[in-house]
């Protein structure tokens, strides 16, 4: 039988067919020995054949084809990957410019990966009815900076229904990913575009300023208006992984096409003349927190990080 992976408890997976009806699957054990690097074989959004046993649970034997994924590396083997979807029509990254703070380094490590793997990103900033003035104008900056370089950017609060209507409009016939920081409001997002589910919320840590895990495992839901979500655990970090050094600028937009003006093909842009990325960092073409977010993610590789 062929069927959705819809949900990913770690031990168990729920795989729903095409006539609509659900069941719980462990993998094959064989199927763990193929050459798959990540800790999580298959995810939230892979088509799988299973068999059903006596007792109605399922065993899946085969993955089918990805068009896509989006991984990161895993947070406690770091030479491994996680996978957090697949088959994906896009990413959506979920920050906060407090309570908690998202950093630009996150947003755009995760921006580079979905580019990396040929998956639309978009940004929705959330909380927006808790920021005072400075915040709220750093939050217009920050909508402004990745408009400008190609990415769609949704301000809202969670919190207030209405406020997600237009991001409701650009998830139709979608299937997406809802990633971001622990903290940032991905639950209650979920719940103001599924009026009628139950995902459980916590209040953040203020004495931290940094969230609670509210999502324990992957899960995907059906949108009202056509389209799937898939929910994911609260992330606080995002280590890059499977990106070749020399093609760490082709994932940053704006660079990518500044950098057909350097003078050298192989340009790093850290130190070379003539180099037309750093001219334009320096005459604030490219934004100084893009090519910092460069810098780290060609900095995992000195240090042999994620490698």
């Amino acid at each position: 039988m062929k069927g959705l992976v819809t949900k990913n408890t770690g031990s168990w997976y729920e795989v729903k067919t095409e006539g609509g009806k659900s069941y719980n699957c462990k993998i094959k054990g064989n199927l763990r020995l193929k050459d798959i690097k990540s800790t999580n074989p298959i995810a939230v959004g892979d088509f799988v054949e299973f068999t059903l046993s006596d007792d109605e649970t399922g065993i899946i034997s085969d993955i089918h084809d990805r068009k896509n994924y989006i991984i990161r590396r895993s947070s406690n083997l770091s030479k491994q990957s996680h996978i957090l979807a697949a088959n994906l029509d896009l990413a959506i990254l979920v920050v906060t410019i407090n309570y908690p703070e998202t950093s630009t380094i996150f947003i755009d490590r995760f921006i580079a990966s979905a580019e990396a793997y040929n998956i639309p990103a978009c940004i929705v900033i959330n909380k927006t009815d808790l920021y005072n003035d400075d915040e709220m104008q750093y939050a217009e900056a920050l909508k402004s900076l990745y408009e400008i370089i190609g990415y769609p950017v949704f301000m809202i609060s969670a919190i207030k229904k209405e406020s997600s209507t237009e991001l409701s409009k650009y998830l139709k016939d979608k299937t997406t990913l809802i990633s971001g920081n622990s903290g940032v409001g991905k639950s209650t997002l979920i719940n103001s575009l599924l009026p009628e589910s139950i995902i459980k919320t916590n209040e953040i840590s203020f004495f931290h300023n940094r969230g609670t895990h509210t999502t324990t495992f992957s899960q995907m839901y059906e949108l009202e208006n056509g389209g799937l979500i898939i929910d994911t655990p609260g992330i606080k970090g995002f280590g890059t992984i499977d990106m070749e050094q020399d093609e760490i600028s082709h994932y940053f937009k704006e660079i990518f096409k500044t950098s057909k003006n350097c003078k050298f093909t192989n340009c790093t842009h850290i130190h070379e003349p003539d180099c037309a990325v750093l001219k334009a960092v320096e005459n604030h073409q490219i934004s100084q927190s893009r090519y910092n977010s460069y810098l780290s993610i060609l900095s995992d590789f000195g240090d042999g990080k994620y490698r």
